[in-house]
């Protein structure tokens, strides 16, 4: 291994391609001052306008890596700047893609803009994703550098690597050099974090003295339809594409997204999505251009961290909000019987009274094309706001004396932004009932990932919200391909300046998803809301409802087509149930895979008296039939029944294949796990 860079600085005999961020990097161009134009044409050029305008404000703070940081928007774009020019002075050229391994902190983000500000191509992916898999992310991607999270990220993927991956350079962002493991790492450049500031630093320095220094190269701007970076898609069925994004895609989201959320010049951001989710990563681009401070925090500390930092919005998946929405029913659940029935009291009140106010206000969704008449609507608003006003002094005191107090200890005061998933119904009706704003949205990689979401102005529960500005939508024929009208459902189909360049090195694919005329196939199901002048749902108009994956779709051998999420939302509301996957293609009926929540299957069984109070210890046969009464009871209302149950106690995660890096379950590796379990259930 060897770390001596001086060797590698760009030779000066003959000129060199010094591919630029145009707003940021202005300074380093010749004769390039009068000509800078405001306007992006890169991503990394948001830094030299946030430089300006909110300097030394807190950009943001690290607390949990070591060392721990803090970065004032000056220091986040000079610390760009330096990452850029260290990874020229090591030989980096533009168009070559540079493997970014890492998770969530503020080196992931000096390294991601520092890599597209020279015009490289970062190739990203997490930690948690398994050794083969960041193999074969790396060689597809034809990546010529590796940055990686920390030592014990490059020591378990190394033996893997070894022999089978070519790599100039090891570039480590947490950590110490001489913790890497040697073996199979002759003739690697290794580098860390601070080699590669202090170097790109002292060029800088050196450009920037010299009129010389600059003339030793031949510069070309970054253009807004140049790649920016491979975002390889989870991979729920079959192997992960490498998705093409460029800044024209990247820029739209970054100048789109304030509809959705109106952040402010110190608004608090809590950040714990992994960052080259596109949900993620589009996001903090957004709100880095606002001026607010962002915190990095964990799964494991972010209770704590919302309680303590009080966040104005939390970016996040819907699983956040199932867990938050379960730990407060817990809290519920452990209170005094009287207090208990109290606060459930209340929140079945508040619960009618938001359905009222979504009546009279115009957002109660429906499929509906027919539009009722003045009378009917007139009567309907008269009602709904009559019984929402008999209500309203109830709502307000469970405010005061409940609500306010589950806010304060949620910690979200302006906004929680879902995106990344479905967000189950009870979940979103519970938290509007308590005056927790959740905006749901839709997104995929290949959109960079927004297309749609729900405004703070107009909130519509049950949808996804309207698309975003200069977002098209269509409903097709999932047979046909034929364009259908609002209300009916079908595939769901996108146009956009956010849509993909396509999958890298993969035309066929790409020919599946993309048509001639750009418009995108998501493989989702779903309708678009019809536009009503009068009425619950004059508000509604435009807004796109999902209905579930066209791929996820099980078709039972009765020919009957059954979308799943509509049953495993329903029966995620049962406390006793962790996990759950439905099941049955082409049985004559469904099954389940379900993952009981172990702590509170004991606490129902004690309370039954089918446990003993003193052990942990019940049947098999008696877990069953817990589980399945929980099942019938939350899933009775859906139009299709869970029949036979495979009761699993290994949850699904990201560290046993079952679910994607961004925590969703991959349908087809936990049918394939348990193949011959599900035979045996259907026999």
């Amino acid at each position: 291994m060897t770390s001596n860079f001086h060797d590698v600085l760009p030779e000066t005999e003959t000129l060199q391609l010094r591919r630029y961020s145009p707003l940021l990097e202005s300074s380093f161009v010749p004769g390039n001052s009068a000509t800078v134009s405001d306007e992006w044409q890169a991503v990394p050029d948001i830094w030299r306008s946030s430089a300006e305008r909110y300097g030394d404000r807190v950009a943001l703070v690290d607390p949990y890596h070591n060392p721990a940081s803090k970065m004032t928007y000056k220091e986040l774009e000079q610390s760009i700047l330096n990452f850029s020019e260290g990874l020229r002075a090591i030989g980096i050229k533009p168009d070559e893609k540079i493997a970014l391994f890492a998770d969530n902190s503020c080196r992931w983000l000096v390294a991601d803009q520092g890599i597209m500000t020279m015009g490289a191509i970062n190739v990203v992916r997490g930690s948690r994703s398994s050794s083969e898999e960041l193999l074969q992310i790396y060689n597809h991607s034809e990546s010529v550098a590796l940055v990686v999270d920390n030592p014990e990220l490059f020591n378990r993927i190394v033996e893997t690597f070894h022999l089978k991956a070519s790599m100039r350079c090891v570039i480590l962002l947490w950590g110490e050099k001489s913790s890497l493991a040697h073996e199979g790492m002759d003739g690697i450049a290794v580098f860390d974090y601070n080699d590669i500031v202090d170097m790109g630093q002292k060029c800088r320095k050196v450009m920037l003295d010299s009129h010389d220094a600059k003339q030793h190269y031949t510069y070309e701007a970054i253009s807004l339809d140049d790649i920016a970076t491979l975002v390889y898609t989870s991979g729920t069925t079959g192997n992960p594409k490498g998705v093409m994004l460029t800044h024209r895609n990247l820029l739209h989201q970054i100048k789109n997204l304030w509809d959705v959320v109106p952040a402010k010049v110190g608004d608090k951001f809590l950040s714990m999505l992994p960052p080259w989710h596109a949900y993620e990563r589009a996001c903090e681009y957004f709100i880095f251009t606002f001026g607010v401070e962002q915190a990095y925090t964990t799964i494991r500390n972010l209770k704590d961290d919302l309680r303590q930092y009080q966040p104005d919005y939390l970016i996040s998946v819907p699983l956040v909000y199932e867990t938050l929405y379960s730990g407060i029913q817990k809290q519920i659940s452990a209170s005094s019987n009287a207090r208990k029935l109290l606060v459930l009291a209340f929140i079945k009140v508040s619960l009618v009274y938001m359905k009222l106010k979504r009546i009279y206000e115009g957002t109660y969704l429906t499929r509906s094309e027919a539009q009722p008449s003045h009378i009917v609507s007139a009567l309907d608003w008269l009602f709904a706001r009559t019984a929402a006003a008999i209500l309203w002094p109830i709502h307000m005191l469970a405010k005061k004396i409940v609500y306010s107090k589950v806010q304060s200890a949620v910690g979200i005061w302006k906004a929680g932004i879902s995106g990344g998933g479905s967000l189950p119904s009870h979940v979103d009706l519970f938290f509007e009932a308590i005056g927790i704003t959740v905006q749901n949205g839709y997104g995929l990689t290949e959109c960079s990932p927004v297309i749609a979401a729900r405004r703070p102005t107009c909130n519509v529960l049950g949808s996804v919200g309207h698309p975003i500005r200069h977002t098209e939508f269509r409903i097709v024929d999932m047979e046909t391909g034929d364009v259908l009208p609002p209300g009916s459902r079908g595939i769901v189909e996108v146009k956009g300046p956010q849509v993909m360049k396509g999958y890298y090195k993969n035309s066929s694919a790409t020919q599946q998803v993309l048509d001639k005329e750009g418009w995108f196939s998501t493989g989702d199901i779903g309708w678009i809301a019809p536009h009503h002048s009068i009425g619950r749902s004059r508000r509604c108009g435009g807004v796109i409802v999902l209905d579930g994956r066209a791929k996820d779709t099980i078709v039972l051998s009765t020919g009957e087509n059954v979308e799943p999420t509509v049953l495993e939302e329903a029966a995620m509301r049962s406390s006793l149930i962790q996990q759950i996957v439905v099941i049955g293609q082409d049985q004559r009926r469904l099954g389940a895979i379900i993952v009981p929540n172990e702590e509170e299957v004991l606490s129902a069984a004690r309370k039954l008296s089918v446990a003993d109070s003193s052990t942990a210890d019940f049947s098999n046969e008696t877990l069953k039939n817990l589980i399945y009464s929980e099942v019938r009871k939350w899933t009775s209302e859906c139009p299709f029944q869970i029949g036979p149950i495979l009761i699993v106690n290994e949850p699904f995660t990201i560290d046993n294949g079952l679910m994607t890096p961004t925590m969703k379950v991959r349908r087809d590796k936990v049918a394939g796990y348990y193949k011959k379990e599900i035979e045996n259930l259907f026999k």
